[in-house]
């Protein structure tokens, strides 16, 4: 094996959301799109990877790593419903393929209201705006909602907030079980601790969008920490998923 060989396989998705938790290892991290991470993982090919809370929830085989997710407090403005006909009239959803924590949210959010549309994959993000309801996820979603648009906007984020009045987790570390993973935890720590140390210059530096919507996104619309409030939504998120028969639900093991 040669010296620059990875010691450890570390996934992560290629949204802007994600570029502060592996600044630093972004040479070491194999990028997919979420629901490619959870395949992966399941097939032990990945070590750790930065899947959707659901990926976690719903199967008993992984732990979090505590303290890193990617969360927000209202408006997430990434994760959506674009709708063209009132959410009570809806009958069916198209879902962005890449989508896990989106797709289960929704249903949640959905169900409260007492709506079980029908959900579709959708196939070709590129044609999202041709139907009446679209799930729409990371970079794509902030594309949709920038351009040119005749929907409506249900922000996921918001609408947990309003049901719950708690933080919702998007994602975090899920790391395999049955290995030695104390010096990986370190440094997906460390890597998170860069990122937020050196988030004004990723702000001022990186090339998507522009420097005043990266600083309200990454600034305001997202957080990078999981801590007791954020453990209590995921906690919520597991009642409602519980509640609604989106299980079986496994409670969540965190390490450090």
């Amino acid at each position: 094996m040669s010296d620059d060989t990875p010691k450890f396989r570390i996934g992560s998705v290629q949204y802007l959301n994600a570029v502060p938790l592996t600044r630093g290892i972004e040479g070491e991290v194999v990028f997919a799109t979420p629901a490619q991470l959870a395949e992966m993982l399941r097939r032990d090919e990945l070590d750790a990877a930065l899947v959707s809370i659901t990926e976690v929830l719903l199967n008993d085989r992984y732990d979090i790593l505590d303290g890193i997710a990617i969360a927000s407090l209202g408006e997430v403005y990434s994760v959506l419903l674009a709708h063209r006909r009132p959410l009570a009239e809806l009958k069916e959803v198209f879902c962005h393929t890449a989508s896990l924590s989106g797709l289960n949210l929704l249903k949640v959010l959905l169900a409260e209201r007492g709506l079980k549309p029908e959900f579709k994959p959708l196939p070709d993000y590129l044609k999202a705006a041709e139907h009446d309801a679209v799930l729409i996820i990371g970079d794509p979603a902030i594309d949709f909602q920038r351009a040119p648009h005749e929907h409506e906007i249900f922000d996921l984020g918001t609408a947990w907030y309003e049901l719950t009045n708690l933080p919702f987790v998007y994602a975090v570390w899920a790391l395999r079980r049955g290995i030695e993973n104390k010096e990986l935890c370190r440094n997906l720590r460390e890597a998170k601790k860069f990122g937020l140390e050196t988030l004004d210059h990723l702000i001022e530096t990186r090339g998507e969008y522009d420097e005043d919507f990266r600083r309200d996104y990454l600034g305001w619309h997202v957080h990078y920490h999981l801590a007791a409030d954020e453990k209590r939504g995921i906690a919520k998120f597991c009642e409602l998923l519980r509640k609604h028969g989106l299980g079986p639900v496994y409670e969540p093991k965190f390490v450090s």
